[in-house]
């Protein structure tokens, strides 16, 4: 959430910058949330003066103990008596006010970077770059979700029996080519630096908090009401919250890891190509990088995580294309975010495979993350991750674009992940 120091240093940036998003009474909301704090300070105020004299007296009932003087002390015990409701009182008060201010803080998305193009929908996202050739299919190719039928490597129907619409059952070479590629993924990431976690693929309120999803995308998780936790949409869930409420050394970062996991959304998407097959799921395995890096250095580290995603498609020979996301269509918690699209060449369109983004301190003011500098000075890092990647599109432009009269070639890379160099 946003910095109260922040948006009273930088008000009017800030109302400007919730604007650009689209949000309509940002100046209401700005004011609302300073009026709390200012409340909720001069409350704390009253309050600690009253502890402090009220501990004053205390410490003055004593004395007069000590002196024998038990009607002056009784009087003050009296004094001391009345006190503690107004202690009482102004704890409740305080309670009250941080809490409204707080409700309204935590319904102001981040602000975007200066580099974010205004807009409203996906279709205002600015090309940053395109990369790679589009391949000619032969004259009787077609779509990924008849090819998984003819080569019987997806089965939605089964899982639809089993679950519900948008769980797929991966059988056969289908099931080993999910695994190649989460496999080749995770190795790519730890040769770049990245260290492997294995999360828990269910998460308390607090992480969801903690990282933005609650309350903002609360209707769009999985919950399991009976416990309280909640289906992971991202790695970035529980591997961000890996460090929540912790104070790191500066000479420690960055911290660079990268996790495997299901994910699941409940979204659900209007019928029609653009959702059909693999193009929209509600569960769907992803390879998820994650950074903890230091503010000076945050927009250098996402520039490399992006060359990262890059460095994947090419290796698997996609040809892909790089946005920069407009206000409208930036995530909640992000302040910038680029986004990877491949395209696909059966469906004759792009497809998002990745995101990758820098929350600043967003995220890192929420879970109370912190480092610590050499004068001991405590400062919120920043925190970015990215999908390395996202596999059902990959797997569906995959599909499509290698697709011959003889079978579905497999990318050389991935070869000695499978086992096998074509699905026929």
């Amino acid at each position: 959430m946003l910095q109260i120091p922040h948006i009273r240093t930088h008000q009017q940036k800030v109302i400007e910058g919730l604007q650009k998003r689209g949000v309509k009474n940002a100046e209401d909301l700005v004011d609302q949330v300073l009026e709390y704090d200012t409340q909720r300070k001069n409350t704390q105020t009253k309050l600690d003066n009253l502890k402090a004299s009220s501990n004053n007296q205390a410490k003055r009932i004593g004395q007069l103990m000590k002196q024998g003087k038990k009607v002056e002390a009784d009087k003050l015990k009296q004094q001391v008596g009345g006190s503690k409701q107004e202690v009482k009182d102004l704890e409740a008060k305080l309670k009250i006010v941080s809490n409204k201010r707080d409700e309204v803080l935590y319904k102001l998305p981040n602000i975007p970077h200066p580099s974010v193009p205004k807009g409203n929908t996906d279709t205002d996202n600015k090309v940053e770059s395109e990369h790679g050739s589009v391949p000619t299919l032969h004259d009787k190719a077609v779509p990924h979700w008849d090819l998984i039928k003819q080569y019987d490597i997806i089965d939605f129907e089964v899982g639809t029996k089993i679950t519900g619409a948008g769980f797929p059952v991966y059988k056969g070479k289908g099931a080993r080519l999910q695994r190649a590629l989460i496999n080749f993924f995770l190795d790519e990431a730890a040769n770049a630096g990245y260290s492997e976690v294995i999360p828990p693929h269910l998460v308390n309120q607090d992480s969801g908090f903690g990282t933005g999803q609650l309350p903002d995308k609360d209707g769009q998780m999985y919950h399991a009401q009976e416990d309280g936790l909640y289906l992971i949409p991202t790695a970035e869930v529980p591997i961000t919250n890996m460090y929540r409420d912790v104070i790191v050394e500066e000479a420690n970062l960055p911290i660079k890891h990268v996790g495997y996991t299901p994910c699941f959304r409940r979204e659900a998407g209007a019928w029609g190509a653009q959702v059909r097959g693999l193009n929209r799921l509600h569960q769907f395995d992803k390879v998820e990088i994650v950074q903890i890096q230091h503010p000076e250095k945050s927009y250098e580290t996402l520039n490399e995580m992006c060359t990262h995603v890059q460095g994947l498609l090419q290796k698997l020979n996609l040809p892909y294309r790089v946005l920069r996301l407009c206000s409208g269509d930036l995530g909640f918690t992000s302040a910038l975010t680029f986004d990877m699209e491949v395209y696909s060449a059966a469906q004759k369109r792009w497809l998002e495979v990745s995101s990758v983004s820098n929350f600043e301190t967003f995220q890192a003011n929420r879970m109370k993350l912190r480092y610590r500098t050499g004068d001991n000075k405590k400062h919120f890092t920043h925190t970015l991750n990215g999908s390395a990647l996202a596999l059902p599109r990959i797997v569906a432009a995959l599909l499509e674009n290698n697709q011959t009269p003889e079978g579905i070639k497999v990318p050389a890379v991935l070869q000695p992940y499978t086992g096998f160099d074509i699905i026929n």
